[in-house]
């Protein structure tokens, strides 16, 4: 996953997704973008948990939500994403 941290010269999100899906091997990109999409998912309920239910942000949380996620979307037959989890 490393291979896709964004640079420090990115313009936005949506130019680094682009170039995170060039370097994916074709087969790997559903999967990536399953993931890309969950985690955008995840941000957005925490921020909004943070805004509106004054909640104080724990990474150690988004984490762990990422994951259990992950894994009951992978439940749900999202096969490529599944390849991606451990």
């Amino acid at each position: 996953m490393s291979r896709f941290a964004q640079s420090s010269n990115s313009d936005c999100f949506q130019d680094w997704w682009r170039r995170a899906n060039k370097r994916t091997a074709k087969e790997a990109r559903r999967g990536l973008n399953s993931f890309v999409i969950l985690v955008a998912w995840e941000l957005w309920k925490q921020r909004n948990r943070c805004v509106f239910d004054a909640v104080q942000p724990q990474v150690h949380m988004l984490v762990k939500h990422i994951k259990e996620e992950a894994t009951l979307w992978a439940a749900a037959r999202a096969k490529k994403l599944a390849r991606l989890l451990p």
